[in-house]
């Protein structure tokens, strides 16, 4: 809904505002918008006029905000800077709009990045901005358009489109891969075992999927797939991995399938975006390019 435009003043008004509560100082807020004391003193009169508020306590030495003056001073600086910004991104992208994307750091370093010079030359209109999350977020508090997620359809309220299923494969280092005698699958959980926090139950629904039954498995905890694969080819334990992300470390043998077993999937790869949000077109552009894929 519209603001009343009595309550938004000149911003030329509100500028000198701003740099008078930074420079608490006429004379330098003058130099840093190329006027002179005068006519700051008029922009600041302006704005006192406009909002029929008292801003300043004024003697005959200095002028000084009132305090309800320096929060609402504040207020305006993160506006104009957020004004700044889009003027910004504006001249940045004069043609198109853009896409806030949260992604996962594996998945979107190996599997997205490759592909998005080929969105990016189809759409060059569309600015696609990318940032991680680990865990799904409330889309109304977070400023994202759409993100990736992993797993099941668990996050409420959002829209899915699946991109592709994740096959994992139990690994470790040649070394660790001599401490089970008989190749049994059960010899595994007698191996150290590495963790994703993102997936505290991977390794039981792993094992579930393969017959056996285990308790709450114990060991070392990571926050990315990249740290979790370098503590495995450096003998800290075995970790379950999606085959995509170490088929070049598989083919040098500095880690070793644990199990003669298939590849299996616990999960799939979805895109999402906010149920209720309204149509915005780089978003639309990038789902249906992502169908086509």
């Amino acid at each position: 809904m519209p603001q009343p435009k009595r309550f938004l003043p000149p911003i030329s008004a509100l500028r000198a505002l701003e740099s008078f509560e930074r420079t608490k100082n006429v004379s330098e807020t003058g130099r840093e918008l190329g006027l002179s004391q005068s006519a700051v003193s008029r922009q600041l009169k302006v704005l006192e006029d406009y909002l029929d508020t008292p801003l300043f306590v004024r003697d005959r030495k200095r002028i000084t905000l009132t305090l309800a003056a320096q929060s609402y001073a504040l207020e305006v600086r993160s506006s104009l800077n957020s004004l700044g910004t889009a003027s910004l991104r504006l001249k940045a992208n004069p043609k198109g709009g853009r896409l806030n994307l949260a992604i996962l750091p594996a998945f979107g370093v190996r599997w997205l990045a490759p592909k998005l010079p080929k969105f990016v030359a189809q759409h060059p209109e569309v600015t696609v901005n990318l940032s991680t999350r680990l865990q799904p977020f409330d889309f109304n508090a977070e400023p994202f358009h759409a993100a990736i997620h992993f797993g099941q359809k668990d996050w409420p309220d959002v829209n899915y489109l699946e991109l592709m299923k994740e096959s994992v494969v139990a690994v470790a280092s040649p070394e660790n891969t001599k401490l089970m005698k008989n190749g049994e699958i059960t010899e595994i959980f007698d191996l150290p075992l590495l963790h994703l926090e993102t997936r505290p139950d991977a390794w039981e629904r792993w094992a579930v999927i393969q017959g056996v039954e285990i308790g709450p498995p114990q060991g070392m905890l990571f926050d990315q797939f990249a740290s979790m694969i370098q503590a495995a080819i450096h003998g800290l334990g075995a970790a379950l991995v999606p085959t995509y992300l170490i088929e070049k470390e598989l083919e040098e043998g500095v880690l070793v399938s644990l199990s003669s077993a298939a590849p299996i999937s616990i999960g799939s790869y979805f895109f999402v975006w906010p149920a209720e949000q309204a149509i915005h077109q780089p978003r639309l552009l990038f789902e249906k390019w992502l169908c086509k894929m």
